[in-house]
């Protein structure tokens, strides 16, 4: 019997017991035909209600004051898919329909709804993500093979204030991201991977001897070596082929910039502003940090160590490390605690003095430094940050800079980023020991 006709049978069914629990005015209790038949009934229309639609798996729990900042995003979307950063030459514009797209706001975008859960294959704004997407893979596929640069928009903010380059940086962080995420789409994983390959290819030719990315410009261009060595090392983790010297020049280079004599960094490449360089150097230091601390924690595992041993290059050395690497990731031990002592430096926060999008970029990196590096730091400063921003944010939703970078979807993706950098902790802390893991044993360590 269909279901129509069970139903209409129980509902007749329950019409008769009505009548005669009328009849007799017996209380429900009492009726054991009429209990039966209307938990029949119930239990039918139960059955047949419309099912309510699969909601998202979105990492972690969202504050309200973040999701209104996720929705301002999606509403400053252009129709192209894209997102912009604004000129540099009118900063003043704030309405982001108002400027034009470009690649590195669209990428840096996509990767703060990424973790807030929304990528081309799920979350409520998937379909905005996967537009998002296409936009960066046309731009890609439309730049020449020659020379660093994947868009011919010249003169954004992020470009002025961060390097030429910074469009190819961001997109490979975002396609290296997005690549395994995408590998049931037959086509479309064949055209991330190759767009994938040459912005990589463009990134590991176009750096320098020292190890930076800061030839072409940019008020801060440390920023842009910052961001181009994350982006190697987000693309290793995700098995692509980095030339190792590339990527380990690009490490020294960041934390080169920072002294653990004077517990300060070199400011030349970063306008000035010792926050910039400090969290570059934060960043790309704290890969080999938690190295060090993961291999003295297995050694007081396996019982090599005392349980109170600390990081050192004899604990290290114990551990089974060679001389050589036991001093490397010591060192890097002792630079990441001075740099963490640093972060309750208000003075150092304030970065050039009031925010703007380097500053919210700044603290995203001290954000995922933290994550990588492990320890009991991050919460605190987490907290202190949802703190900081959320008394920054605009009645729309959006955060905006007072200086530099004042484009509100730069800044407002980069609050995002930062503000959910905990729901990328798995990611990151595994991306840091693949990479460091391919690292050492190239290097024989």
């Amino acid at each position: 019997m269909s279901v129509s006709r069970v139903f209409c049978a129980a509902l007749a069914l329950l019409a008769v017991a009505s009548s005669i629990h009328s009849l007799h005015a017996k209380p429900a209790s009492d009726d054991p035909a009429a209990a039966a038949t209307k938990q029949v009934v119930e239990q039918i229309v139960k059955e047949n209600e419309p099912k309510p639609e699969p909601q998202p798996i979105t990492p972690g729990n969202l504050p309200n004051f973040l999701q209104k900042g996720i929705a301002w995003l999606i509403a400053a979307q252009h129709n192209d898919g894209g997102w912009g950063g604004g000129s540099h030459a009118q900063q003043s514009v704030r309405d982001p329909h108002a400027v034009q797209t470009d690649p590195a706001t669209t990428a840096f975008t996509l990767l703060s709804l990424m973790r807030a859960g929304h990528t081309p294959v799920e979350g409520l704004y998937q379909s905005q993500a996967k537009r998002g997407l296409e936009y960066l893979l046309t731009a890609v596929e439309k730049s020449k093979v020659e020379g660093p640069l994947i868009t011919d928009v010249e003169g954004t903010q992020p470009q002025i204030k961060l390097g030429r380059y910074v469009d190819t940086a961001m997109t490979s962080q975002y396609l290296s991201r997005v690549l395994p995420l995408v590998e049931k789409d037959e086509a479309l994983h064949k055209r991330v991977d190759a767009a994938l390959d040459k912005c990589l290819a463009k990134l590991q030719v176009s750096q320098q001897a020292d190890g930076s990315w800061g030839q072409g410009g940019g008020w801060a261009p440390v920023l842009q070596s910052s961001l181009s060595c994350s982006a190697l090392e987000i693309a290793a983790a995700n098995g692509k082929q980095i030339d190792k010297d590339v990527l380990e020049k690009a490490r020294n280079y960041q934390k080169g910039n920072f002294s653990v004599a004077t517990g300060k960094a070199d400011a030349s490449a970063a306008a000035g502003v010792e926050l910039y360089a400090f969290n570059g150097a934060l960043r790309a230091n704290a890969a080999d940090a938690q190295e060090a601390q993961s291999r003295v924690e297995k050694a007081k595992a396996e019982g090599k160590l005392e349980a109170n041993a600390v990081v050192s290059e004899e604990s290290l050395r114990v551990s089974g490390l060679e001389p050589v690497a036991a001093r490397k990731l010591a060192q890097a031990a002792v630079q990441n605690e001075a740099q963490i002592d640093r972060l309750g430096d208000e003075q150092l926060l304030k970065g050039f003095g009031n925010n703007g999008g380097e500053e919210y970029l700044s603290y995203l990196m001290t954000s995922e430094s933290l994550v990588i590096a492990g320890g009991d730091k991050f919460q605190n400063w987490n907290g202190k940050m949802a703190e900081r921003l959320e008394k920054v944010q605009n009645g729309d939703g959006s955060w905006s800079g007072h200086h530099c970078i004042t484009s509100p979807v730069f800044c407002t993706a980069a609050v995002v980023q930062c503000l959910t950098t905990e729901n990328d902790a798995e990611f990151l802390s595994e991306m840091a020991k693949r990479t460091n893991s391919h690292q050492m044993a190239d290097a024989g360590m």
